[in-house]
């Protein structure tokens, strides 16, 4: 797999955060980058979920051994797509 595209899992409904801007994100999720579009991510995220209702972060780790999820949300992170990850 090339490279991990981050994506962000969101309060359904378009629930308001706590700033009263964005909607609250619920899960932080990893999809492989679609090999023909490589800034869009596959169908499926690494646990399995459909990516299409998810938003696309952009996020990028600043430097090697940085973690792949925005480390703010890291208590949101998904084990499952971790899991994955390791064994890339």
């Amino acid at each position: 797999m090339g490279s991990i595209i981050v994506l962000f899992a969101l309060e359904p409904d378009g629930a308001i955060g706590a700033e009263g801007v964005e909607p609250t994100v619920t899960a932080v999720h990893a999809a492989g980058a679609d090999p023909d579009v490589p800034e869009d991510p596959q169908p499926y995220t690494l646990c399995g979920l459909d990516t299409g209702p998810m938003e696309h972060t952009h996020y990028r780790p600043a430097r090697p051994g940085d973690s792949w999820y925005p480390p703010a949300l890291a208590d949101r992170r998904c084990q499952e797509c971790e899991r994955a990850l390791r064994t890339l």
